[in-house]
């Protein structure tokens, strides 16, 4: 017969506190790893300076008073300072995709002239200039001229609401275009 004082093994208070021990380890090491592969937070958005004119008048105030805190799947960006006048910027979660810009004030495009294709996103009128790898809109029906510069594969959603800020608090004009070159 065993001896009931004689044991085989560590106690097993022991082993239960090593395997408790081991558990909170295997958490922490998951947690850590989980926390590193996210995306860094957004880094604060250059905007390059343009000649704005009009930058600091009544409708671009207005226009950037009521601009939405998101574009679709782009969140309103902290601007790197010095900020140009009349700008403002969204991005997207991840760090490594283009911003979309909006600048107000503008001086009429050069190629908006007599005859150049418009696009008409909820009632505002709009002049297409293509860019490398991003495209900038300008709405040329209003008083002064907006430009929201478009990263490839950023989709409609970010004009559509645009458009929609736009036609609440900027009055349409005639359109206004160059003469045909």
């Amino acid at each position: 017969m065993p001896d009931p004082d004689i044991q085989d093994g560590p106690p097993r208070g022991l082993i239960i506190a090593a395997a408790g021990v081991a558990l909170a380890a295997v958490i922490v090491l998951l947690s850590l790893a989980a926390i590193r592969q996210t995306d860094p937070a957004p880094r604060p958005v250059a905007i390059a300076a343009a000649p704005a004119p009009a930058a600091d008048g009544p409708q671009c105030a207005a226009l950037l008073a009521s601009l939405p805190d998101q574009l679709g799947d782009y969140h309103r960006a902290v601007a790197v300072e010095p900020v140009p006048a009349g700008a403002a910027a969204w991005q997207q979660e991840s760090a490594n995709t283009e911003p979309v810009i909006l600048r107000c004030g503008l001086d009429r495009p050069a190629d908006f002239v007599v005859g150049a294709p418009l696009q008409v996103v909820d009632e505002v009128s709009w002049f297409e200039v293509k860019g490398d790898g991003s495209s900038t809109w300008f709405a040329v029906d209003r008083g002064t001229y907006v430009a929201l510069t478009l990263p490839q594969g950023s989709g409609p959603t970010p004009i559509q609401l645009m458009s929609r800020t736009i036609a609440q608090v900027m009055p349409a004009q005639p359109l206004n275009p160059g003469p045909p070159a």
